[in-house]
């Protein structure tokens, strides 16, 4: 026989829904009539408060007497909650981008390996270096012979030392013993030395480059056009001797024998293609001139050293 509790329980709730709609429509003006003005919301939460309590939704929940009193419970407390007035989103005053601030920038930028902040005291000064020209520089405005041998003996060379050619070659001056404004203040600047302090911070930096192939033969050729008279278009050959002495006196082996032949030959010059092909013959031949090509496009005067090596070797 089939139990008739749940048909009176859901005629129970039938009967309760009808109640509730009842409450509502009592609560609802009538056709024609003027509703209140619905001003104040915190009025209108309360009635609606009122009608949705706690006892109502349970009896609405239990129509089947299996309601879960804990999940009525969170169910009314939301509901109770959705009724509230929603409160309006407060408007942030306008304020000028320049007062803005945004998160990303309370945090700290990534230094770059090996950066330092530069100090205002490192830094080059035209204006400097100028004065220490004009400390060595006479009324002509150049650094003359005298100026230069007080010069480099304040910078702790000898004029005869390579690093004063390395030097000059920065400068890209013209003649050998003079140092012209424009060139000192070019070369300088390249250099970033406004002071003496500062330059002779840098030999060290001037002695390796006379290590480095290209850096080294860009000097020697340099060295040619520095050193011979402008009047000339050779360079004779007592100062060739010498230039050669200071280049190539000791990296290249056969240099004494070299030296000797040039002192015992008819030559009373050197002239740039001669110049230029003995760097080539110190870098490519080998000491017993055993790879030396008597058919090559070599000068004269390398055809009669090794002619002449040979005959004295033997002797």
């Amino acid at each position: 026989m089939v139990s008739s509790a749940p048909r009176k329980r859901r005629r129970r709730a039938s009967a309760r829904w009808k109640e509730s709609e009842r409450q509502v429509e009592l609560n609802c003006p009538a056709q024609g009539e003027r509703a209140e003005p619905k001003n104040n919301p915190q009025q209108l939460a309360a009635q609606q408060q009122k009608h949705w309590t706690s006892s109502y939704v349970l009896n609405l929940l239990d129509l089947n007497g299996q309601g879960s009193q804990k999940y009525t419970a969170q169910l009314v407390k939301t509901v109770k909650g959705s009724v509230m007035p929603v409160k309006k989103k407060r408007k942030l005053p306008d304020t000028d981008d320049n007062e803005r601030k945004c998160k990303i920038t309370s945090f700290t930028r990534p230094q770059i390996r090996g950066a330092r902040p530069i100090s205002s005291e490192k830094l080059f000064s035209s204006k400097k270096c100028l004065a220490w020209f004009h400390e060595y520089a006479g009324p002509d405005k150049v650094v003359g012979p005298d100026a230069m041998e007080k010069f480099c003996e304040d910078v702790g060379v000898e004029p005869e030392n390579i690093i004063m050619l390395v030097l000059a070659w920065h400068l890209e001056a013209a003649s050998m013993g003079f140092f012209t404004k424009e060139e000192w203040l070019r070369g300088m600047t390249l250099l970033q030395c406004d002071c003496m302090e500062r330059l002779q911070s840098k030999l060290d930096y001037l002695r390796s480059e006379l290590n480095d192939s290209v850096a080294f033969k860009n000097i020697y050729r340099y060295a040619f056009d520095f050193s011979r008279d402008k009047d000339q278009r050779s360079l004779d050959m007592d100062t060739a001797k010498s230039m050669l002495a200071l280049l190539l006196g000791r990296t290249w082996p056969l240099f004494p024998v070299f030296h000797q032949f040039l002192e015992q030959s008819k030559y009373k010059g050197m002239n740039k293609d001669q110049w230029y092909n003995v760097l080539e013959f110190s870098r490519t031949i080998n000491v017993d001139l055993s790879n030396y090509d008597e058919d090559g496009a070599w000068p004269v005067l390398l055809d009669e050293f090794v002619e002449w090596q040979k005959t004295w070797s033997a002797s």
